[in-house]
């Protein structure tokens, strides 16, 4: 899939922001009208670059949990499988950069499995590191799961082992 090039189209990406990628390769780019901070969507990172050329954010996309785009405030939140703080960014609403966001996570995405318990619900998900094609799980628990739980591992072990050997990782 061909994903369009979403930064202004009479500008080209900033050569601070091109620069913090290394050898990466831009996607799409939008300019956060909060900070001035370019956020870029590359093939294997999301990055977002200040003003000054300050790297704010390089993340693979394999730990994003998810991103909400709320069009009435033109912001994408994202949250992140390890539970850092919330990434947020406000953009013209025609700049597209939600779109290829969506579809960098999603191509990230190799499986998914919910896991029903006692005290709430987890997702176990097997995700591909973009950079180098490598196939990771991850156990995300949902609001007042505890990890810690006997129960919970168990259940999160058992899971995880039931999606590794449906993509033939074990």
């Amino acid at each position: 899939m061909k994903l369009p090039w979403t930064g202004a189209r009479a500008a080209a990406l900033p050569e601070a922001a091109r620069a913090a990628m290394g050898a990466d390769r831009p996607l799409g780019w939008a300019r956060d009208l909060r900070s001035g901070a370019t956020v870029v969507a590359g093939t294997a990172q999301v990055y977002a670059v200040g003003p000054a050329g300050e790297v704010l954010l390089a993340r693979p996309w394999h730990l994003v949990d998810g991103g909400s785009w709320d069009r009435d405030a033109a912001t994408l939140t994202v949250t992140w499988v390890d539970k850092e703080a919330p990434a947020r960014w406000r953009f013209d609403l025609d700049s597209g950069f939600p779109e290829v966001f969506r579809a960098r996570v999603q191509a990230s995405v190799v499986l998914v499995e919910p896991v029903e318990l006692p005290a709430g619900t987890a997702r176990v998900v097997v995700r591909k590191d973009l950079a180098d094609q490598r196939l990771l799980t991850q156990a995300i628990l949902g609001p007042g799961v505890r990890a810690a739980d006997p129960t919970v591992r168990q259940a999160l072990d058992a899971a995880l082992a039931r999606v590794r050997e449906q993509v033939g990782l074990d």
